[in-house]
């Protein structure tokens, strides 16, 4: 059962990967880079920090506590334990893959950490946010799917390392979501009707 779902994985994988153009290998590569985000991450504090004020406090500590789980977990804990490698550190796929200028990552792949985080942080706030922003939600829908389909792209994942991460991310995002309510219910006041 797990070789064959490796072969439909790799094959899967070297398709995707294979559809790669030159128009498209900066995107990738930009939407791989953790720190290209930092102004879209400023924006969404920003926009928290207007619309919740003080009560942004504890959605910022959940969102702490949601990436740090998420980082860990699937770099620290998965990783370590499945030990598989990534495709671009697979011997047996030398020489057929298309990697972005960033490099091969690092040896292990199962699960993606991008994805884990960046579906993690994408669920959450989806999950607390109101209905007024769901323009920000298909927004962040497409960020999550953007970042997880570039780590594809870029040669570093196969699709079972990004959709087991995305699923990882979405339990961790609605777990927190869950305890960011638990809280906000306990609390005298509640900010706003959610």
């Amino acid at each position: 059962m797990i070789e064959k779902f490796s072969s439909l994985d790799t094959k899967l994988f070297l398709y995707l990967n294979g559809k790669h153009k030159a128009f498209f290998d900066p995107i990738m590569y930009w939407a791989s880079d953790k720190l290209f985000w930092v102004p879209f991450y400023i924006a969404i504090a920003a926009l928290l920090i207007w619309h919740y004020k003080k009560w942004s406090i504890p959605i910022f500590i959940s969102i702490g506590i949601l990436i740090t789980l998420a980082d860990q977990i699937a770099s620290h804990l998965i990783k370590h334990m499945v030990k598989r490698l990534r495709p671009s550190h697979n011997p047996a796929l030398e020489g057929l893959i298309h990697l972005s200028k960033a490099g091969p990552g690092g040896q292990y792949g199962f699960v993606s950490s991008h994805a884990a985080n960046a579906f993690a942080l994408a669920s959450f706030l989806f999950f607390i946010l109101p209905k007024k922003f769901n323009w920000l939600k298909w927004i962040l829908g497409f960020w999550a799917l953007l970042v997880s389909y570039s780590r594809i792209y870029n040669g570093v994942h196969y699709p079972g390392d990004v959709i087991v991460a995305a699923l990882l991310g979405i339990g961790l995002g609605y777990s927190i979501s869950k305890l960011y309510f638990f809280y906000i219910k306990k609390t005298a006041k509640q900010p706003f009707n959610v």
